[in-house]
């Protein structure tokens, strides 16, 4: 199962055809889809000649030009709508009706469903990047939101179509929400024509349907790897993290990095390495002939790129280490282990977190909800 692989299959077949020169146009939805799942150059190799937002209103008209559309089917991208379209998710007919209302001027060539739905962040991890500002309850913290609900439906829905799995669906019995959620994409992956019809397998996929409220005690640790630690300090926003407000970071760093995704544990050691091992693989001083040079150009920009995924991983290494140091986090998270494990720990020990001044108030409060669960 790799749903980065999954994406990047789409998104491939997405700018592959036809082979002519072309635009790209995305929406909010979309743009982050595409960027975690392909790097810049695969457009490039398509001939895709400009990638921009289908929202933007400065840009160039080029009606000589071709154009491919990967939305979402919200009301916004439907009004923008005005080339050959795909789509993120299953179109319903109502919406491919609206589709040939507003097509006065016969634009529309093709409509296809793409199931790149989701945020895929690493092979095995997806984001359905649900909107913070949008509410996620109902009426209750048990009740969902019905656009919330709609949303994660379909975002399941896209994940197991994009994998080709029809899975036996089980979720926590003590969550209402879970077993909304889990009613909805069953009945989906039922009634959707056929497209759930997939080769049966001697032991069939599970989607497992957890409630995070259940297990309070998890997200209140500090965490101690690489990859999770750099999204609670400086946070991961759909594979990038912002150095912007780092001191004295040099300034190509200072915009958003997108960091290697896989083996973050692994990354830097590695990278650091092969760095060293390789070092300068022909310097401009030391080439003597046309195969010197040829080997020269060939190398050197991978060479490059190696020395900067090293500056990178060494720039938020070093800011991962400011911030432990400066919000006290060693010392917190000993109490926090103590709090979580058989060896305990006393309410001095919190009490003298609590009093110092050089811990933020976030890990004082995080601190003391610790303490009252366990006792």
């Amino acid at each position: 199962m790799d749903v980065v692989k999954a994406v990047e299959t789409y998104v491939t077949r997405l700018v592959s055809t036809p082979s002519v020169m072309k635009v790209l146009l995305l929406d909010s939805h979309t743009t982050p889809i595409v960027s975690l799942a392909s790097t810049q150059s695969t457009p490039l190799s398509f001939q895709v000649y400009l990638t921009d937002r289908i929202d933007n209103k400065k840009r160039d008209r080029m009606p000589h030009m071709k154009c491919v559309c990967f939305l979402q089917a919200s009301e916004d991208s439907l009004e923008a709508m005005e080339a050959e379209l795909h789509f993120s998710n299953v179109l319903s007919k109502a919406t491919i009706e609206r589709l040939a209302q507003v097509d006065e001027y016969e634009v529309v060539k093709e409509v296809q469903e793409y199931f790149a739905d989701y945020a895929p962040l690493l092979p095995s991890l997806f984001s359905l990047n649900h909107n913070p500002a949008k509410p996620l309850y109902g009426s209750t913290p048990n009740i969902w939101d019905p656009a919330a609900l709609e949303r994660s439906v379909q975002g399941l829905a896209a994940v197991l179509l994009s994998l080709k799995k029809k899975p036996v669906i089980l979720y926590e019995k003590m969550s209402g929400m879970a077993k909304k959620l889990a009613v909805e994409v069953q009945y989906r992956t039922q009634n959707e024509n056929g497209l759930f019809d997939f080769l049966l397998t001697q032991v069939p996929p599970l989607l497992l349907i957890l409630d995070r409220r259940n297990d309070p005690v998890t997200p209140l640790l500090s965490q101690w790897t690489y990859q999770a630690m750099v999204h609670e300090l400086m946070g991961i926003n759909n594979g990038r993290v912002d150095l912007s407000l780092v001191p004295d970071i040099r300034l190509e760093l200072s915009l958003s990095i997108s960091p290697p995704s896989v083996t973050w544990e692994l990354a830097l050691k590695d990278y650091v390495q092969s760095y060293q091992s390789r070092s300068m693989p022909q310097s401009p001083s030391s080439i003597n002939s046309i195969s010197d040079m040829k080997r020269f150009v060939e190398e050197y920009p991978e060479f490059r790129k190696l020395g900067g995924n090293v500056s990178k991983h060494v720039a938020l290494v070093g800011e991962l280490s400011r911030l432990v140091g400066r919000d006290k986090l060693l010392e917190v998270g000993e109490v926090e282990q103590g709090l979580t494990t058989s060896a305990g720990a006393d309410f001095r020990e919190v009490q003298k977190i609590v009093a110092d001044n050089g811990v933020p108030a976030f890990y004082k409060l995080r601190l003391v909800i610790l303490y009252a669960l366990r006792y």
